[in-house]
């Protein structure tokens, strides 16, 4: 298992559709990553302006495929990853603002 500070660029005009879909429960049902993908876009931090980052549990090559696919794409651009130690993104960004206050 791989752990990765994700930094990408929101569409702020699709951020509620977002909301919605993490509200209903249909991200978290996703398999086999939903979870994962709920958790860390429920804690998302803002960096700056539309820039926005979190820490992902992934077992993917290249990382965050299946999100990707699924999710991430719908509403972000100029996703990166970096690869961490479980926890060290959360630190790394826990002084930042929630997406989702």
């Amino acid at each position: 298992m791989a752990h990765y500070l994700v930094n990408a660029i929101v569409d702020p005009r699709k951020l509620a559709e977002l909301k919605e879909r993490l509200d209903s429960g249909e991200i978290k049902a996703m398999r086999p990553f939903g979870n994962a993908l709920d958790y860390s876009l429920r804690h998302a931090r803002i960096e700056a302006g539309n820039r926005i980052v979190w820490e992902e549990e992934d077992y993917c090559r290249p990382p965050l495929a299946m999100e990707r696919a699924a999710v991430l794409d719908s509403y972000f651009s100029h996703l990166t990853t970096e690869a961490v130690e479980a926890g060290a993104g959360w630190q790394q960004i826990d002084h930042l603002k929630l997406l989702w206050p």
